[in-house]
C-alpha cells in the first residue's frame, strides 16, 4: 500500500463507484436505449461523465494528461470532496493559513473536522510563519494554500510551498482560482515530482464563466481516480461543459480581457491612493484590491445606499474593504462614488 492509498479513508478504498453505460462507451453515433431519458430534444441525453471533449482543451493548453485532470463543479466541489476521500468526520483535521478563503472553513464544519488555522506573517505570506504545528499533527490531513490568496490578493512564496509540499504527510492543495493575473508559476508543472499535491482552477475568474460553476485539479492519477470514483456520475452539465470549452478556446477574447482587467487594477490603485478614506493598499496579484479604509463599516454601507457593493473583509483583516476590478464604467463609478463619501 503506498502512501496515498493509506492516507484515504477505507471506505472510499473499498467502494465501488456507480458506473453508466457512458463511462464504458467513448463514441457518440450509437442507439442509446440505458439510461431511461426522453428520446426527444437537444439537451435529452445526460452528459458525459468524464468530460472528454473539456479535458482534451486543456490537455492542449497545459501538457497535463488527461489522466491527471478532474472537472468539478466549481473548485467547491474538488475542496469537498478531498475531505471526502482523505479526512474522518469528527476524527482529522484540515490545515489552512489565515485569513485566507472562507470555504476551507465551511467544508471543513461539514464534514466535521476541526481547522488548524496558522497565521500568515506580517505580508501576508508563509514565507516567515510558525508551520511546526501542520508538521507535528499526524491528524492533520488536508492542507490548503491559497495562492495568488484570498482576501489578501498577494502570492505566496514559492519555494516555501514548495518546501511545505515536501514536508507535510498528507495532501497539500494549492488554490490557484486567480493564477492568471498573476506572474507568479503555476505549480501544476508539479504534479510529477510530488504524488501529495492537487492544485486547483476555476473557470469562474479570469475565464467569465463563474454563473457556469466549472473548475478543475490538477492532480497525480491515483488521486483523479479517486475523484472519480467518489464524485456523482454526471456531476457538470452538456451546457456548462460547451460553455467552458468555448471560453477556453476564445484565447483572444481571454487575452484582451485579462490585460484590461490588469490594466484597471493599475488605475484603480493608483486613484484609489489619492483618496483620504484609503490609508493603505496591500499588494495584489488577483483581480481585487484589498484596501485598509479609515471606517470600513460606515464606507461599505455608504457604498451600498448607492447601490454598489464592495466585500468587508474586516473581520478577516481589520478595517479592509475588498474591492473587486470591474469594467472600465464600473470603476469609475466607484472611485467617483467614494470622492463624494471623502467630502
Amino acid at each position: 500500500m503506498n502512501r496515498i492509498e493509506s492516507w484515504t479513508r477505507p471506505n472510499i478504498r473499498s467502494l465501488v463507484p456507480y458506473s453508466s453505460a457512458k463511462d464504458e462507451f467513448s463514441g457518440s453515433d450509437a442507439l442509446f436505449l440505458d439510461a431511461n431519458e426522453n428520446p426527444f430534444g437537444t439537451y435529452n441525453r445526460y452528459p458525459d461523465p468524464q468530460q472528454r471533449k473539456l479535458k482534451t482543451v486543456l490537455v492542449k493548453q497545459s501538457n497535463i494528461s488527461s489522466k491527471q485532470i478532474f472537472i468539478g463543479n466549481g473548485s467547491d466541489e474538488v475542496i469537498d470532496m478531498l475531505l471526502r476521500i482523505f479526512c474522518e468526520p469528527g476524527i482529522d483535521k484540515i490545515g489552512t493559513f489565515s485569513p485566507t478563503y472562507g470555504m476551507y472553513d465551511v467544508s471543513a464544519a461539514i464534514h466535521n473536522l476541526q481547522v488548524i488555522k496558522i497565521p500568515l506573517d506580517e505580508s501576508f505570506d508563509i514565507l516567515n510563519a510558525d508551520i511546526s504545528p501542520l508538521i507535528s499533527d499526524e491528524r492533520i490531513k488536508v492542507l490548503f494554500l491559497c495562492s495568488p490568496n484570498n482576501p489578501t490578493g498577494n502570492n505566496l512564496n514559492l519555494n516555501k510551498m514548495k518546501e511545505l509540499i515536501e514536508s507535510f504527510q498528507g495532501i497539500v492543495c494549492v488554490d490557484e482560482a486567480y493564477i492568471e493575473f498573476s506572474e507568479q508559476e503555476s505549480m501544476a508543472n508539479l504534479i510529477d515530482r510530488y504524488d501529495n499535491l492537487v492544485v486547483t482552477r476555476t473557470m469562474s475568474k479570469a475565464r467569465g464563466l463563474a454563473g457556469a460553476r466549472v473548475g478543475y485539479a490538477y492532480a497525480n492519477e491515483e488521486i483523479i481516480q479517486l475523484f472519480n470514483k467518489v464524485k456523482p456520475p454526471y456531476n457538470i452539465s452538456a451546457l456548462n461543459q460547451n460553455e467552458a470549452i468555448r471560453a477556453l478556446e476564445n484565447t483572444d477574447i481571454f487575452e484582451v480581457q485579462r490585460t484590461t482587467i490588469l490594466e484597471e487594477r493599475r488605475i484603480l490603485i493608483e486613484q484609489l491612493a489619492k483618496n483620504d478614506l484609503v490609508e493603505f493598499i496591500y499588494p495584489t496579484a488577483a483581480n481585487f484590491i484589498l484596501v485598509k479604509v479609515t471606517d470600513a463599516d460606515g464606507i461599505y454601507n455608504s457604498l451600498l445606499k448607492r447601490n454598489i457593493i464592495v466585500r468587508n473583509r474586516s473581520k478577516q483583516v481589520p478595517n479592509t474593504l475588498r474591492i473587486t476590478v470591474g469594467t472600465p464604467k464600473e470603476n469609475q463609478q466607484l472611485l467617483k462614488a467614494l470622492k463624494e463619501i471623502a467630502s
